[in-house]
């Protein structure tokens, strides 16, 4: 049997074949910030936000966004997630949100470790909108990835 390459003669991109893969540990971290205005930050703190508990929030959007990655991204394999955690440091104007996703499998959860810390960016500025328009979400990026055939990486 021939193998296929990763695109087709037309020149449209396919889920890439890890049948031949051994299933290991894989590990992801990412992380985004969040920019906004010191109103925010305390209304976050105080837990006076008018549409509620802002991290806590977030923090079930990121990790329901690392369980539905394959549904949102289209060439992404769907994972069976071991682990998800979602956590957030804030300072005087900024938000930053940490994801780290594990999996023991074929290929590794850096999408779904990246796309928590987006929706939950996201979520972060869907509540606070009304208060800070100017929100800025920035530096959403892989911090490091354990596991799998091309090793380690740490940013």
């Amino acid at each position: 049997m021939t193998k296929l390459s990763h695109v087709n003669d037309d020149g449209a991109a396919h889920m890439v074949d890890i049948s031949d893969k051994v299933p290991s540990k894989r590990v992801a971290i990412a992380t985004a910030m969040v920019q906004t205005t010191a109103e925010v930050i305390r209304q976050i703190q105080e837990n006076t936000n008018k549409k509620g508990d802002v991290l806590s929030t977030a923090r079930i959007a990121g990790i329901m966004a690392a369980k539905q990655t394959s549904n949102l991204i289209p060439l992404c394999h769907p994972l069976s997630i071991d682990a998800v955690t979602v956590i957030f440091e804030v300072n005087s104007k900024t938000i930053r949100i940490n994801s780290q996703v594990t999996t023991t499998g074929k290929t590794g959860v850096e999408m779904e470790a990246l796309s928590a810390v987006s929706i939950a960016a996201l979520t972060v500025y869907d509540m606070c909108k009304a208060v800070d328009k100017k929100m800025v979400i920035t530096h959403i990026q892989l911090e490091e990835k354990t596991g799998g055939k091309s090793g380690p990486f740490k940013r």
